[in-house]
């Protein structure tokens, strides 16, 4: 059996760390900008996806679709499977109809990774805090990457397909669909609600797909001699401080500089700093952002991500009668022990350890998991919705 595990970079997981308490401080209201740890953890993603399928393209000079995919699902089906559930009981139990209504809506497309289309179809702005809110609104991202995780390996399989040259040519591609996508972003920007292009997967692509483009030889081999000499530590703290800086800066649908260069500008750095750190893993900027706290994080950042926003919803303010730091850290202590529960319980025993989840009987164990939530989203009875006598209206 080849040997494609990604090797561990402490910054890296220090990175997924920062990325996670951003998108925890800006949906709690105290970091407008912290919504750009998403970008992150896209470039984060694209890095590390490419570079697990490059190694596997040197090693047997193809990509093995059914292992790569199996990988995937095993990482992360059950802490998605395992919230969804939950979620779902505890909305139709504790919340009022209108959400109830949502999360029974929603389910199945986030099942189908198809979330973030959905939403823009059914006009669910993600700017839009005046609208309803929705339990499951925070996973547009897992299907934006779950979409990529779809695509990207069969472009890399046709590609190393071409012949020894894989890295370059993944490097090509990468770049030129970044183009397209950053193009694509300029032409659909809406300044009115920039959801669209937001959210949209082939307006948010290059993100990962920078992400995508330092990980290949070539360019690791090219940012390696230019971060050789001595003001690569400077550098690395430069690019940290920058991207800080655009975290403090961004106010989200009010930032127009965001949807005409920003993100873009944001991805690059992110991009740089991730094949920094993976290039040079003994630097100052890597060292600091490998911090234990950070790297702790990092390990539990996709089930902390998962249970974040409905951790929000389901313990509003509003319900618990908190407020300010006291509600913020209430949120982040009830999300943190809800994803060390699933990663020690849930996820790390069926990744590493559960024979069942692999072969014909781990395709079973997805489709009655699909099933099981299905029918969870069938059973539980939707409220009426709400009926408005016209003749009422004056």
């Amino acid at each position: 059996m080849v040997n494609v595990h990604t090797p561990y970079v402490a910054a890296l997981e220090g990175l997924r760390g920062a990325a996670i308490v951003g998108v925890l401080m800006f949906h709690t209201g105290n970091l407008a900008g912290g919504f750009l740890g998403v970008d992150l953890f896209f470039a984060l993603s694209g890095y590390l996806i490419t570079g697990l399928l490059l190694r596997e393209v040197r090693s047997t000079g193809g990509v093995s679709l059914r292992s790569f995919w199996g990988r995937r699902i095993r990482r992360l089906l059950p802490a998605l499977a395992l919230m969804l559930g939950c979620v779902s009981v505890l909305v139709w139990a504790l919340m009022p109809d209108d959400l109830v209504r949502s999360t029974l809506a929603d389910g199945p497309w986030v099942l189908a990774n198809l979330i973030n289309w959905h939403l823009l179809a059914d006009s669910a702005g993600y700017w839009d805090r005046f609208g309803a809110a929705r339990v499951f609104e925070h996973l547009w991202s897992i299907a934006v990457e779950e979409q990529f995780y779809l695509m990207w390996p069969v472009i890399v399989l046709l590609i190393a397909r071409r012949g020894r040259r894989a890295d370059g040519w993944v490097a090509v591609v990468a770049l030129l669909l970044s183009a397209v996508s950053v193009t694509l972003m300029a032409v659909l920007v809406d300044p009115a609600d920039p959801s669209r292009v937001y959210t949209g997967t082939d307006t948010r692509a290059f993100s990962l797909l920078l992400g995508a483009f330092v990980a290949t030889a070539p360019v690791r081999s090219w940012l390696g001699r230019v971060v050789a000499g001595r003001w690569a530590e400077v550098g690395g703290l430069v690019v940290v401080a920058g991207i800080g800086a655009i975290w403090v800066l961004a106010e989200g649908a009010t930032s127009a500089w965001l949807f005409s260069g920003g993100l873009l500008a944001h991805s690059l750095a992110s991009a740089a700093l991730i094949g920094f750190c993976g290039g040079r893993p003994t630097s100052v900027t890597a060292r600091v952002l490998a911090v234990w706290p950070l790297r702790w994080l990092g390990q539990l950042s996709y089930s902390l991500y998962l249970w974040h926003w409905p951790v929000i919803l389901l313990l509003s303010p509003r319900r618990t009668g908190l407020g300010g730091w006291a509600w913020t850290v209430l949120v982040c202590v009830v999300s943190a022990v809800l994803a060390l529960l699933s990663k020690h319980l849930v996820e790390d025993p069926i990744r590493f350890r559960a024979g069942w989840a692999r072969g014909r009987r781990g395709v079973l164990a997805v489709v009655a998991s699909a099933a099981t939530l299905l029918l969870l989203w069938t059973a539980l009875p939707a409220p009426p919705a709400p009926v408005v006598d016209v003749t009422e209206l004056g």
